[in-house]
């Protein structure tokens, strides 16, 4: 499954930078997630995270490494989640530019599959329930920089 969007934030492409590569600050907005580890900072850490897909519910154990940073202009990582009821890998790939009126846009893209059981039970509310959870963790990340 694809996923992308474009999000306006009034801040410096630096600030935008600085928040978008920690992990601890992402994890504070990313939807479900219990727990993060850093294990290196602004490359890997590891998380736990639940999602729910109507009844079905997963608890992920993840990885995630950013594989290349550009910085302040583009970042790109992988991550692998693991639960009891399926497997979960995302690529995504984020690029920061000067926007009008002091803002910067931030466009992202992001490839998202996920297999076995989960995959089955709730095939048909992945994309609109990770397209709610996109909308809120890039919501609740600009409010926070834009404070």
């Amino acid at each position: 499954m694809r996923l992308q969007g474009t999000t306006l934030i009034k801040a410096t492409r630096q600030a935008v930078w600085d928040y978008v590569t920690d992990g601890e600050k992402v994890a504070g907005c990313a939807p479900g997630v219990e727990k993060v580890e850093i294990i290196e900072p602004r490359r890997k850490f590891k998380a736990v995270l639940s999602v729910g897909f109507g009844t079905v519910k997963a608890r992920f154990n993840a990885d995630v490494e950013f594989t290349e940073l550009d910085e302040p202009n583009r970042a790109v990582f992988k991550g692998r989640g693991v639960a009891s009821a399926g497997v979960g890998d995302a690529a995504a790939e984020m690029v920061l530019s000067d926007a009008a009126d002091g803002q910067v846009e931030l466009k992202w893209t992001a490839d998202v599959t996920i297999g076995g059981t989960l995959a089955t039970l709730a095939a048909r509310l992945m994309g609109p329930v990770t397209q709610k959870l996109s909308a809120q963790f890039f919501e609740c990340m600009k409010a926070k920089i834009e404070a």
